[in-house]
């Protein structure tokens, strides 16, 4: 038998002639209550009085704090960029008014006002007496910038980064050597496998025709790439590298890319490992802007003061800005020619790319007897 539960037996405890007012007197828990714990009163003596507002006016007093707070900030700020560390509100204004090249027995120099530009590792830039058109380039920069917070964006200033990286060249050169250079090398040579200059299209089929069918189409894209390559080919294998052989690195009908002969390597490794600081700087800069090592160097002799011994006697130059951008977009032109331009897109990347190939020739030329 079940046992009743307590509500069931105090039913039948109940007279059936009396209302069931024991159902209501169920416990509905029977934790103890905890009674509140009152702390003592310690304090002793009268109250404390109330505050009395000064004779100011409340906003006259919150301006002026607010004053003085915000000239602490900007007298920090100042210090802050004077020192090179930077500062919050001051990098929003140009704290230099004049910008100019000062010749001094060391080299050049550029000063903003009194203050001469220095590099990340707080030396002051210094570029070669022969260089006066690179400092002059450089003081154009830092004058057309509008506050001190554009310094800090390289793409503003990006002849003083390239001259800045030039010098850590030298700088690691005169201490026996280091890092830089063999990273430099090492990230160069592996262009060489892959030069934009020597992959060159395979040949469109003529039935079916093949993507180059365009009624204004006269030649090939694989021989405008040939017809592009062959002259500096020949110009490297006899003024810079004699005697070395450059193949193309794509076969007709494939797209795994060749590697050159290993004494090609080793010869192009050997050259650019003994290049001057300043070139070599140049030659990292052009490689990157042209995806490739070959167009790089046919612009770097033929514009570099301490190269010029590799090329021709003649004061017109035959390889320049323009003729170096068009051989790292000889592809881009190929396809915008038949489908056209994307705009803020093909346009700006063609000025980028003359931009940073324009960088490398004020680098590297002179007027350098």
């Amino acid at each position: 038998m079940k046992p009743f539960s307590l509500s069931s037996r105090a039913l039948r405890s109940c007279p059936r002639t009396s209302t069931p007012q024991c159902l209501f007197q169920r416990a509905l828990h029977t934790s103890p209550p905890n009674p509140a714990t009152v702390a003592p009163i310690t304090a002793s003596g009268p109250p404390p009085i109330a505050p009395i507002p000064s004779a100011d006016h409340v906003d006259s007093r919150v301006a002026r704090r607010r004053k003085q707070a915000e000239l602490l900030k900007r007298g920090q700020d100042l210090r802050n960029v004077a020192s090179g560390k930077g500062g919050g509100s001051a990098k929003t204004k140009r704290f230099w008014k004049d910008v100019h090249v000062r010749h001094l027995d060391e080299g050049l120099q550029v000063h903003l006002d009194k203050r001469p530009l220095r590099r990340p590792t707080k030396e002051i830039l210094t570029i070669p007496h022969h260089k006066p058109h690179l400092a002059s380039a450089i003081a154009l920069e830092w004058d057309l910038l509008v506050s001190a917070q554009q310094a800090l964006r390289h793409h503003l200033i990006p002849l003083t980064s390239l001259v800045s990286r030039a010098l850590d060249i030298a700088d690691e050169d005169a201490a026996g050597g280091g890092p830089i250079r063999e990273n430099i090398v090492k990230t160069l040579m592996r262009y060489l496998d892959t030069d934009s200059l020597l992959c060159w299209a395979p040949e469109a089929e003529a039935d079916p025709p093949g993507y180059e069918t365009h009624k204004e189409r006269t030649e090939s894209l694989r021989s405008i790439q040939r017809r592009t390559a062959m002259p500096i080919i020949a110009f490297l294998t006899e003024k810079v590298w004699p005697g070395i052989e450059i193949i193309p690195v794509l076969d007709s009908n494939s797209i795994m890319p060749k590697s050159q002969p290993q004494m090609t390597k080793d010869v192009i490794r050997g050259w650019v490992s003994g290049l001057p600081a300043f070139e070599l700087a140049g030659l990292e800069r052009g490689v990157l802007a042209q995806k490739g090592l070959l167009g790089a160097v046919r612009l770097l002799v033929e514009w570099s003061t301490e190269l010029a011994h590799l090329r021709d006697n003649v004061a017109e130059k035959k390889f320049g800005v323009e003729e170096a951008a068009k051989v790292a977009s000889i592809e881009v032109d190929w396809q915008t020619g038949m489908w056209g331009e994307v705009e803020d897109t093909h346009d700006v990347d063609k000025e980028d790319v003359r931009r940073q190939l324009g960088s490398v020739v004020l680098l590297v030329s002179g007027v350098k007897a």
